[in-house]
């Protein structure tokens, strides 16, 4: 969120944030530019290009930077905004667009990619004519960012299914939008649980856009109970072995809750194997839980987790943001003390995540 707000302050956006409520005034927009060194700052910078395109006609972005899981072109965002119309030009790490007459045409994406999905949904707001994106990918952020669309005037229908349209028009009513709950953040939130033991209810989520995570721990002998918007977990026994899982795009098992659910198989009892279809260095997060007396063998993109009866604390250093998560739900799972550095990483996907699960028992503090 922090640096989310500092690109729309450098763009000219007055930025207001109380509490959990973020205003954002963009009338006073007068850059296009994101800087280098705000960009290196998250993966989900390379965002702004659509709606900076949209409201200014030209764009000057750097290579985003995020968590190191090995090569994510951006190809697909710059492939589809050239077919509506972009002119852009790559220097290094430069990429510098210009849009004189963008026209809406049929997008057909390689593969179902949320961030190009997004960005295209978002650029088509101001073409001529109407975008069809095809094989667009199907979470349930998709579907959050066209009803916000939707309240500010867009014309956008489509999303949650494999093809979504845009009418062109520029939108610019004011509006309120409530953002939906963080799916993962209440899986990593299970995952905690199935491995450290307990009762606990997460309220104020929805079950369903986590289903598969719930699938998987419930395979393993936990047991979950959902309720309208709450979902509770009681673990009565250890976790146990879970049948393979394969991370695939949504509505299959989220890649981004992968390591949080092989934290939790690192003591279940018996074998689970994790296949890492979507980033090739997902699994970089394994070694440090190693150094727990974790019992993984890596294979290209396949881990095979054989559960212990308990880990041993140790010192780890976060190397991502959901390998980090991983490190705090084994480290609550472990007899002794860990400690995580580079905590950097789980701050950009959580917030006070020591106050969360301090707030249901857990010893953990920040220093």
């Amino acid at each position: 969120m922090a640096s989310a707000i500092r690109i729309l302050e450098h763009l000219g956006c007055k930025v207001k944030r109380e509490g959990k409520r973020v205003t954002v005034d963009s009338s006073s927009v007068c850059r296009f530019d994101v800087p280098d060194g705000l960009m290196r700052e998250m993966r989900s910078s390379v965002i702004f290009l659509g709606p900076i395109i949209a409201r200014c006609g030209r764009a000057l972005l750097y290579t985003p930077g995020g968590c190191e899981l090995g090569p994510r072109p951006i190809d697909l965002h710059l492939d589809a905004l050239s077919r509506m119309g972009v002119v852009i030009e790559r220097e290094g790490g430069a990429i510098s667009c210009r849009a004189d007459d963008m026209k809406g045409r049929d997008i057909i994406l390689d593969f179902p990619s949320v961030g190009a999905t997004e960005n295209i949904m978002l650029a088509a707001t101001a073409c001529k004519g109407s975008t069809r994106i095809i094989n667009a990918a199907r979470e349930p952020e998709i579907a959050d960012l066209q009803q916000f669309l939707r309240k500010t005037g867009a014309s956008v229908s489509g999303a949650g299914g494999s093809e979504i349209s845009v009418v062109g028009g520029r939108c610019g009513f004011d509006t309120y939008h409530r953002i939906m709950p963080d799916r993962i953040e209440a899986a990593t939130y299970l995952c905690a649980a199935a491995a450290a033991g307990g009762d606990i209810t997460l309220d104020d989520c929805e079950p369903e856009h986590f289903g598969t995570v719930i699938e998987k721990l419930s395979d393993g002998g936990a047991e979950i109970s959902v309720r309208g918007r709450s979902a509770r977990i009681k673990m009565k026994k250890r976790l146990g072995a879970m049948p393979f899982i394969r991370t695939m795009p949504y509505p299959g098992f989220p890649t981004d809750a992968q390591s949080q659910l092989l934290a939790a198989a690192c003591t279940a009892k018996g074998t689970t194997v994790f296949l890492e279809s979507i980033f090739e260095n997902r699994f970089r997060y394994a070694g440090e839980l190693q150094r727990m007396g974790a019992e993984i063998t890596l294979s290209g993109r396949i881990a095979v987790v054989e559960g212990k009866n308990r880990l041993h604390g140790a010192a780890m250093k976060a190397t991502d943001l959901r390998g980090g998560a991983a490190m705090v739900i084994a480290a609550l799972a472990a007899e002794g003390i860990s400690e995580i550095g580079d905590v950097h990483h789980i701050d950009r996907g959580y917030e006070r995540i020591e106050e969360v699960l301090s707030s249901v028992g857990a010893q953990i503090i920040r220093e």
